[in-house]
């Protein structure tokens, strides 16, 4: 309710301020430009009075030239004050951002609130190598290395290269 009676109020001063502006309106047009009697005018002084309305439509003229002008310029200033404020800002060095670790059920209780207690163990779910199956084959690629070079050492492991490849 309260909000339907300012909607209301706003309205009404909206309106007002509409009535308001355009009775300024025309009071400054009565007042700049009042009407004109141009049919008990002679000829002579129609001229006139055109010349004196051409001369003020020129100093208008010349005025908003003059306006224009000013407004370029302070949009021309205004783009390169914003160019120097990018500038600087680019220049100035950001700290570097620290890595934190948080767990999984930290993250979990800020998620879902701390009423829930959920625990995720993240290591239960990964696969378990047996390192007895490792070491074996790592022994046995070993001695057959060894007996290897052993073989082939030698001018007699080139001579057996050489005859291999004939």
């Amino acid at each position: 309710m309260l909000k339907s009676l300012m909607v209301a109020k706003a309205k009404d001063d909206l309106e007002q301020e509409l009535v308001d502006k355009e009775a300024e309106k025309e009071k400054y047009l009565a007042e700049k430009a009042p009407p004109l009697h141009t049919r008990e005018m002679s000829f002579a002084e129609l001229q006139e009075l055109c010349r004196e309305l051409h001369a003020k439509v020129d100093v208008v003229d010349e005025e908003r030239y003059d306006i224009e002008a000013k407004v370029l310029h302070n949009t021309r200033e205004i783009k390169d004050l914003n160019i120097k404020v990018l500038d600087l800002r680019g220049k100035f060095k950001r700290p570097p951002l620290r890595r934190v670790r948080v767990s999984a059920d930290a993250i979990l209780r800020s998620l879902l609130g701390s009423k829930h207690k959920v625990s995720m163990d993240l290591r239960a779910n990964l696969k378990s190598v047996k390192k007895e199956d490792t070491e074996k084959e790592k022994t046995v690629e070993v001695s057959d290395w060894r007996k290897n070079v052993e073989a082939m050492s030698g001018m007699e492991g080139r001579k057996k290269m050489f005859d291999a490849a004939q």
